[in-house]
């Protein structure tokens, strides 16, 4: 198996030279996947995957739910697929589908978006993250994220030949630098990439941070794209969309996913909405990648994102349960436990246990007690890497009896150490 590229090993690519490396090189380096001497690893995710089969090991690395969500989204696909609608889907996603994007914006949060020219569904929300990405820019612009950051927004910023610039979310609570963050912004700041709640630390922005992001997105003349695909998994916090806040509407995209909210990850449907030209210019990217998905799935969670008050607040309790089965493993296992308040994520710091390096230990966890996980470092930079080198990621959207289980099984390792 091709060893992954440890996080902080690659310089990541800085947009400077985009016209002398490849494409796929640049997202590769962009994602921390090529080596210094250029060879290419694989995700940790394949390579954590991997250890957790080969070792009969729970795997709580990856983040996907391991038991389908609501029946009556499931039938209305298959009840889809029976009718005939099985061709494509119109470019900008099935009306049906934009129509119910709007009306849960109206219902959730007092957004009216036009469902004719302000909503765009897409192959997931990867896919809306890629095309918005690559529709607006070009080596010599920069795209700010927030640090440690999902692996696939370095690989496209790479993959685009922009510059990737960070902010780091610091521990306990993974806030930015209120004081601090405009240093991170620059004339050539075109994006501000923002994921809340956040990915991978769990972290939810409350109302002082987001204004701050608008301030200095508004001052600079960024773009702000913002990932809000876990919105309805916060514990005891609410979700505030971005746009919602003074000056941000006519610079913001908004993204969410039904992989998250309903426990279809395998039905890649998601969708984003925004002013009609910033819309315009993503579809327009968007139409030249998949052009359109998945047509029965889309009226499908249609369905889904009518269902009433209690299915939302539901989830969102269940999932605070699990967290919480999950957290007293870990703790008893020695970690110092950071408990997440939205995602279905959680973080922990091995140096209690003497233990500074968590991608060794992470390679190591599933032969010693059985349990998989994810290293921070790897959603880092080569100086984020280093402040957080001895984090690593639990997933906790799996049943309660895997949990139950993997909870157990972390209760031992001190003594297996």
């Amino acid at each position: 198996m091709a060893a992954m590229a440890s996080a902080g090993s690659s310089t990541p690519f800085t947009g400077t030279s985009a016209g002398t490396q490849a494409p796929w090189k640049r997202a590769a380096v962009g994602a921390n996947l090529l080596s210094p001497s250029g060879d290419l690893g694989v995700t940790i995710f394949e390579e954590m995957t991997t250890l957790a089969v080969s070792t009969g090991a729970i795997n709580l690395g990856q983040g996907f739910p391991d038991e389908d969500g609501p029946a009556e989204i499931k039938a209305a696909a298959q009840a889809a697929i029976a009718a005939g609608a099985n061709q494509y889907a119109p470019g900008k996603g099935v009306a049906a589908l934009r129509e119910a994007v709007s009306a849960h914006q109206q219902r959730f949060y007092g957004l009216a978006p036009d469902p004719e020219n302000e909503v765009l569904v897409t192959t997931g929300a990867t896919e809306a993250i890629a095309a918005a990405l690559l529709a607006f820019v070009q080596p010599g612009d920069e795209v700010l994220t927030f640090e440690p950051f999902y692996d696939s927004y370095g690989a496209v910023i790479g993959l685009a030949g922009a510059t990737h610039v960070t902010a780091p979310l610091l521990a306990p609570d993974f806030m930015p630098d209120l004081a601090t963050l405009e240093e991170s912004f620059s004339s050539r700041t075109k994006i501000v990439l923002l994921n809340n709640p956040h990915n991978p630390t769990g972290a939810v922005f409350p109302e002082s941070v987001l204004s701050r992001i608008v301030e200095l997105a508004a001052k600079y003349g960024a773009i702000i794209l913002s990932d809000e695909v876990y919105e309805h998994l916060t514990f005891g916090v609410p979700h505030i969309p971005v746009t919602t806040l003074p000056g941000a509407a006519e610079r913001t995209i908004t993204i969410s996913s039904a992989g998250k909210t309903f426990s279809f990850t395998g039905w890649k449907i998601g969708w984003l909405s925004g002013p009609a030209d910033l819309v315009a210019s993503v579809r327009t990217v968007k139409q030249f990648l998949t052009y359109s998905s998945g047509t029965p799935f889309q009226g499908a969670i249609a369905v889904g994102l009518g269902l009433p008050d209690q299915f939302y607040t539901g989830i969102a309790e269940t999932l605070r349960h699990k967290r919480d089965i999950l957290a007293e493993g870990l703790r008893a296992a020695g970690f110092s436990v950071y408990n997440p308040s939205g995602t279905y994520f959680i973080n922990v710091d091995t140096s209690p246990l003497g233990i500074r390096d968590s991608v060794d230990l992470a390679r190591r966890l599933p032969g010693l007690v059985g349990v998989a996980a994810i290293p921070v470092p790897v959603f880092c930079h080569a100086d984020g890497a280093e402040r957080t080198r001895s984090l690593l990621r639990f997933a906790f959207c799996k049943k309660v009896d895997v949990l139950e289980e993997a909870a157990g099984r972390l209760a031992t390792l001190k003594d297996r150490l």
